[in-house]
């Protein structure tokens, strides 16, 4: 790999670690299936490696990619259009226009909560990771935790409503700055 190619990879892999949170995001709320969207998503990162030396620098890599993930999901639909639980294209398409219009305040709760998490004590933050794993078993984390299931509910609710607290200050501090 010369130099030049070096940077270039070097350069999209800086962009798009920074933004697939955001477009897979994005991608959940067009496509249902957390499995769909992985495969979804794996196509939306080929093509913006395929396409990435069409963008400019200086673009705005995260609208260039959601503008690339609203293809891609039109493309997944168009492949599963005999699925009876497949959203129409224009609902896809009205959904992505309006998420890619909220994104920025989105973006900023994303941050707040990445924020306030920080503030939570190591352990505690560990079992709230370990409770939102795509195949995580409250049961589960609850008897690793030496709490029952009831008990384990009642602590993760104190503990979303104390995040919910810390991301409206955090968002109000931000608005009033």
């Amino acid at each position: 790999m010369s130099p030049t190619e070096t940077e270039r990879h070097h350069r999209f892999l800086r962009s798009f670690t920074a933004h697939e949170p955001a477009v897979r995001a994005h991608v959940r709320r067009l496509v249902p299936a957390r499995a769909d969207a992985d495969d979804v998503m794996q196509e939306i990162s080929v093509v913006l490696w395929e396409k990435f030396d069409s963008f400019r620098d200086g673009a705005d890599f995260k609208a260039w990619a959601f503008g690339v993930a609203r293809f891609e999901v039109l493309a997944w639909l168009r492949d599963r259009g005999r699925d009876r639980l497949v959203l129409d294209e224009e609902v896809i398409t009205k959904i992505a226009e309006e998420t890619t219009a909220d994104e920025p305040r989105l973006e900023q709760q994303r941050e707040a909560l990445e924020h306030c998490m920080k503030k939570v004590p190591g352990d505690q933050r560990e079992l709230l990771m370990q409770a939102y794993q795509p195949e995580s078993r409250i049961h589960e984390v609850a008897q690793g935790s030496g709490r029952t299931v009831a008990g384990f509910y009642q602590w993760l609710h104190r503990m979303r409503k104390l995040l919910l607290e810390c991301i409206r200050r955090a968002l109000t501090q931000e608005v009033a700055s």
